[in-house]
């Protein structure tokens, strides 16, 4: 039996199927996500990770760092590589309509009544209250995907992490350097890996020799 850690194949269904779920996921999401595409970030890894176990934890936090330090909204970066790692270039598109379509709509709804939103008092406190629940939202997904790193009992990776939120938040590091960096390390460690791998191999080879 597999560990309930890995994901499940997407592509066990049909492709058609795949594809109309993931569009109508990242429409959804697209449509009732307030606050910033960090917050769709959040939603995307409940609905592949938690719901339907498409991806794996570890798989998220990987398409999340590539959307977040890729050029470009995080929320339409974000449905692209998910999108990608499903269905290929057919998921991309269709996960890229559904996070766009919603929010072209309703600011194209929103642009003609501008002058009345902003200075209604409704609207004003909706949006406030809205603020604390994305606050909740994203404070939770962070706790989340912060514990798996803590899980994987990996103490270089538990480090980065600690390391990455001081030097942001106490240091007020851009966080564009800390993605630089984080992304050089992540290469140096796997290349020495990968070259302590295939020396180990090769030791093994001889000794059976």
């Amino acid at each position: 039996m597999e560990k309930q850690t890995r994901a499940a194949e997407p592509l066990s269904e049909k492709k058609s199927v795949v594809l109309k779920k993931l569009f109508f996921a990242t429409l959804y999401l697209s449509a009732f996500t307030f606050g910033g595409g960090y917050v769709i970030v959040t939603l995307l890894k409940q609905k592949f990770v938690d719901e339907l176990h498409w991806i794996d934890e570890e798989e998220m936090l990987d398409l999340v760092a590539i959307a977040q330090s890729s050029p470009g909204a995080i929320a339409v970066n974000g449905a692209i590589v998910v999108g990608y790692k499903l269905a290929g270039i057919a998921g991309v598109i269709v996960s890229v309509i559904g996070a766009i379509l919603p929010p072209f709509i309703i600011l194209t709804v929103i642009s003609f009544f501008y002058d009345a939103f902003k200075s209604n008092f409704v609207v004003q406190a909706m949006l406030k209250g809205m603020n604390a629940g994305v606050a909740a939202v994203i404070i939770s997904v962070v706790f989340d995907m912060g514990a798996g790193v803590v899980r994987s009992r990996d103490a270089l990776l538990i480090a980065v992490m600690i390391v990455s939120f001081v030097l942001n938040y106490f240091l007020k590091v851009n966080v564009v350097w800390i993605i630089l960096m984080t992304a050089a390390l992540g290469a140096v460690i796997t290349i020495l890996r990968e070259r302590k791998g295939k020396s180990a191999g090769s030791g093994a080879d001889k000794e059976r020799k």
